[in-house]
């Protein structure tokens, strides 16, 4: 007996997004998934700039919620899409044409529990290849029934049911990140905002000796070890501001803990 074909199973996909804050990015962001998208959800934490308006001229489904953290927010947006099968953005982010392609063949032949997809970064202006950032794997396309947002604040990530499995897209997700310093050295201290509280609720500890010696070591590691330099002057900056961001989550560490002593 000849091997019947296998059948092809085709899905509705909602895309989600959470926003603060975004008329600059979000325009792309949705012009990259029109045709593809079923459904987009945006969950917004109260703009006070013209994001509402951007996003219910494209007729999505707009909602605002209170931020407590990344995390929280994402999978809040989980639960208000009317369709099991997510791709997740970030509303900075972008579809390349190879990757709307492989989205909408997943879609049509829906094989996998989830797609992981590698991003690659945009730093004021220069597309970033080293330096860590490329290929930044990230899994965006899934069942919600077989996964969830978890990690850590504000480095959230797609959490996988142990029986999940897992394919890859082509393509790239585009990334613009930051079109200053300022306004990297700006994320730098919310950012580290976030992970002090998240180290605070898990009663996280440092030392002076790890403020003396992690800095260095996370800018030997982008710069030398993952060819940073080859990234030009964005990659000197990107392992200078990093190695700033360790010792700026650190020291804001130290002295929380030195002051409850």
């Amino acid at each position: 007996m000849l091997p019947q074909p296998q059948e092809q199973m085709s899905v509705k996909i909602s895309v989600v997004i959470i926003t603060y804050n975004e008329e600059r990015v979000i325009g792309p962001c949705l012009d990259s998934v029109a045709g593809i998208a079923d459904e987009i959800v945006v969950v917004d934490s109260f703009s006070t700039d013209r994001t509402k308006e951007i996003c219910e001229s494209y007729g999505v489904n707009f909602s605002a919620n209170p931020f407590v953290g990344h995390i929280e927010q994402k999978n809040h947006a989980l639960t208000l899409a009317s369709y099991d099968h997510v791709l997740s953005l970030d509303a900075d982010e972008a579809l390349t044409e190879e990757l709307r392609e492989a989205v909408a063949a997943a879609k049509a032949n829906w094989t996998k529990d989830a797609y992981k997809l590698a991003r690659l970064t945009n730093y004021c202006g220069s597309w970033i290849k080293h330096s860590g950032w490329y290929p930044d794997w990230k899994v965006r396309l899934f069942d919600r029934r077989k996964a969830h947002w978890g990690g850590q604040n504000p480095h959230d990530r797609v959490i996988l049911a142990a029986e999940a499995t897992l394919g890859i897209l082509k393509g790239d997700l585009l990334h613009y990140s930051y079109y200053s310093i300022k306004q990297h050295l700006d994320q730098v201290n919310f950012f580290t905002e976030i992970a002090l509280e998240e180290m605070k609720r898990r009663n996280k500890r440092t030392s002076i000796l790890a403020l003396l010696l992690k800095p260095p070591f996370k800018f030997i590691k982008m710069y030398f070890v993952q060819l940073g330099f080859l990234d030009g002057f964005a990659g000197f900056c990107i392992a200078v501001i990093s190695s700033y961001a360790v010792f700026v989550k650190y020291a804001k560490l130290y002295l929380y803990n030195k002051n409850r002593a």
